[in-house]
């Protein structure tokens, strides 16, 4: 449903180095950079960051990836702390969400909520 979606960033390097990482363990690319924004997709890039004015980046903004099985989510989430991220919940089911539902959530280096799930787990 979400045709494409960005956030600002304090330090555009340090997300790059970030989301480079953790995105390829999903999938996707950095197929767009115009230096002041970058664009990532599979195919069109949907999910943009870029530079913020000093003091104005995102806080606790929550972005969910999609995964394509329960290993997809562990290594996106090993990816993340390996990159820096915080750990906010490791891996694991959330029954509470609906039956299959698995993910990882981390914090990046700007204090976004950042998900991997996948809604097919056993």
């Amino acid at each position: 449903m979400i045709d494409h979606f960005g956030i600002n960033c304090a330090d555009l390097d340090a997300a790059k180095r970030f989301y480079d990482g953790v995105l390829a363990v999903l999938g996707s690319r950095r197929l767009m950079d115009f230096d002041v924004a970058v664009g990532y997709g599979a195919e069109q890039p949907v999910f943009w960051i870029s530079g913020a004015a000093e003091g104005s980046s995102n806080r606790e903004a929550h972005i969910a990836f999609a995964a394509p099985d329960t290993g997809t989510v562990d290594e996106f989430h090993r990816v993340a702390l390996e990159l820096g991220a915080e750990s906010l919940h490791a891996p694991r089911l959330w029954p509470e969400y609906h039956p299959g539902y698995y993910g990882a959530f981390v914090r990046d280096a700007d204090g976004n909520n950042v998900e991997a799930v996948f809604h097919g787990a056993a």
